[in-house]
């Protein structure tokens, strides 16, 4: 099985603890981030080949301290990157012999002894594609029928939290004052105009950041990555910081909305000439003139029919 993950940059992002704890504080369970002690956090991520899938998959994997009924505990924060254009209704399966993989990766390195126990693992699939996630979310959901009772408790359960980044609706990503929220803002702007406005916001959180330098550092290489997978028109060299480039930035977003907007209107006059070659006996001239375009374009255009 063959996957494209792009270089979202988001391996870059959630190499740093504060992206991690803003996606649990942000975007998980409230009761899960008051338990954590994010001053504990540690970075356990890998590629790992998988002989069921045989692939390399992306993911992050962090461990956290966590008090529960007086008691300290390690609990790993499993991090699925998924970026595909559709929705994976095998994701149950995948990951479900993922933490299969992680668990005897834990055994082989001796983090964890089967016989003493296993450290809980909280499965994220953070995804952003365009439609939204209709994948089953528990590997049990996807025995159907479901069994009868006494053949239940043999069954496999393995349930991951989704955070789908399309999903949340403005209102709600500017509820929560994080750049990472910030980021799920760009990711899904609509306009050009939307997606200045979420980098000035971004902008104004890394200003008040106490990490602002390397924070700022991070995030720019994140966008410069973002604005060449969209394919937009603008000249990034000299882009090295959101907060001291914000108006060079801005400058190159407003020329890359001027040229889209030329080039949409070039194809409406093009669409117009070309019908009215189609359907009209009106000459050269008179089509210039009515679509905008040259008589040298309508006489190619005529000519390309």
């Amino acid at each position: 099985m063959t996957r494209n993950h792009h270089d979202t940059g988001y391996k870059e992002l959630f190499s740093h603890p504060e992206f991690v704890q803003q996606l649990v504080e942000g975007f998980t369970p409230p009761e899960l981030a008051r338990l954590m002690d994010f001053s504990t956090l540690q970075n356990h991520s890998g590629n790992y080949i998988t002989p069921l899938f045989e692939e390399k998959f992306e993911d992050v994997v962090w461990s956290v301290q966590m008090v529960w009924e007086g008691c300290r505990q390690e609990v790993y924060v499993y991090i699925l990157l998924e970026f595909q254009s559709s929705v994976d209704h095998t994701m149950p399966i995948r990951l479900m012999h993922y933490v299969a993989c992680f668990y005897d990766h834990l055994r082989k390195q001796k983090s964890a002894r089967p016989a003493q126990g296993l450290p809980p693992v909280f499965p994220v699939v953070l995804y952003n594609g365009s439609r939204r996630w209709t994948a089953r979310q528990d590997i049990y959901e996807m025995v159907v029928p479901e069994p009868p009772e006494f053949l239940r408790p043999y069954q496999p359960h393995l349930r991951y939290y989704l955070v789908d980044e399309g999903a949340y609706s403005e209102a709600e990503l500017h509820g929560r004052q994080s750049v990472l929220s910030g980021i799920f803002e760009i990711e899904f702007a609509s306009s050009r105009q939307a997606l200045q406005e979420a980098v000035n916001r971004i902008v104004a959180i890394i200003e008040a950041a106490p990490n602002k330098r390397r924070l700022d550092r991070v995030i720019t290489r994140w966008l410069k990555r973002h604005l060449v997978r969209m394919g937009a028109d603008v000249n990034l060299d000299n882009v090295n910081s959101l907060v001291e480039d914000q108006s060079m930035l801005a400058e190159n977003l407003r020329h890359w909305s001027t040229k889209d907007r030329e080039e949409g209107r070039q194809e409406a006059r093009l669409e117009t000439a070309r019908k009215l070659i189609e359907r009209t006996d009106m000459d050269d001239q008179m089509i210039a003139e009515i679509s905008g375009l040259t008589v040298e374009q309508v006489t190619q255009l005529r000519a390309a029919k």
